[in-house]
């Protein structure tokens, strides 16, 4: 209710929720004309996305999720490069908001790399992720690749299964990617280790159904990368020499990482901590293993649902 955006159509979409929250919205805003409160009758996230295209009278499409928030400008700020007339979809930087303890700091940092692994994606003109947490797209646009057909069957990735079908029947400067403080998105942790285990899972499984090369490369190099790292480990046998080539590994390492990942943060307003970094830096590549052998498999929970 923050936003002022002249003439906002603002649509919530129950999909399949098992709480009294879409009788609650209904009551909330009961006599609000701006605001409609939707249920979809069919499974799924994208047939919810869907009605809500179908129902939306706008030209410009605007997503988020029940978990998130933002500021009172987000929709000025999301809109302007669609004065661009090439502009199709403009995605948003996504960001956690916790406490500061390590689980929660840890997922500030692993969201700070998809944001710099995002932006150069979308720099180089070969997209690879965008979060339907904050998300943009012309109405017109989502018509003429026929939304998500195809692959409505997917649990998951309604974001990137979208962006990878706008980017194809529109070209290379039909996708921008939005880095600034303004139109971030701020959205809740996971709670625990396997929540966020389990989220990630769910996200890197999509891999295999892209059928797109730089999309396996980029999920294979990540992988082998950590694997790089943890086998380092061995460098702490070959005695005293092993030792000090493993403390410039992981130094330079380390380093890297808070220029590069500090900065981002920086960018969103967040103010980096030095220890948990150190922290993130040690466990992210074990966690990095631990998702990328997960994901093979390509079993999660989402919303109660085994997939």
């Amino acid at each position: 209710m923050k936003l002022r955006y002249p003439n906002l159509q603002i649509l919530l979409i129950d999909d399949n929720s098992e709480d009294d929250s879409f009788e609650l919205l209904q009551r909330a805003f009961k006599e609000n004309q701006k605001v409609q409160v939707l249920r979809s009758r069919d499974e799924g996230k994208k047939r919810a996305l869907e009605l809500g295209v179908k129902v939306a009278t706008g030209q410009i499409i605007f997503c988020s999720d029940a978990d998130c928030e933002f500021s009172e400008y987000w929709i000025e700020r999301m809109v302007l490069p669609f004065q661009d007339p090439k502009i199709q979809l403009v995605a948003g930087t996504v960001m956690v908001e916790g406490k500061a303890e390590f689980l929660h700091e840890f997922q500030s940092l692993d969201w700070a790399s998809i944001l710099l692994l995002t932006n150069y994606s979308f720099f180089q003109k070969n997209p690879l992720m965008c979060s339907g947490a904050n998300l943009a797209y012309r109405k017109a646009a989502f018509d003429l690749v026929n939304g998500y057909e195809g692959n409505r069957e997917f649990a998951s990735g309604d974001d990137e299964f979208l962006l990878k079908k706008i980017h194809k029947k529109f070209g290379k400067e039909a996708c921008h990617y939005l880095v600034s403080p303004g139109s971030l998105v701020k959205t809740q942790p996971e709670s625990t280790w396997d929540s966020l285990i389990n989220q990630r899972v769910r996200w890197a499984s999509k891999w295999k159904i892209h059928f797109s090369f730089s999309h396996a490369l980029s999920a294979i190099a990540a992988f082998f990368v950590q694997l790089i790292w943890i086998g380092s480990f061995y460098l702490v046998f070959l005695g005293a020499k092993g030792v000090v080539a493993f403390g410039l590994v992981w130094l330079i390492k380390i380093a890297a990482e808070k220029m590069s990942l500090g900065k981002v943060l920086k960018t969103m307003g967040r103010q980096p901590n030095n220890s948990f970094l150190l922290q993130t830096s040690l466990v992210h590549p074990f966690y990095v293993l631990r998702v990328g052998i997960a994901a093979l498999s390509g079993k999660f929970t989402w919303k109660g649902r085994e997939k």
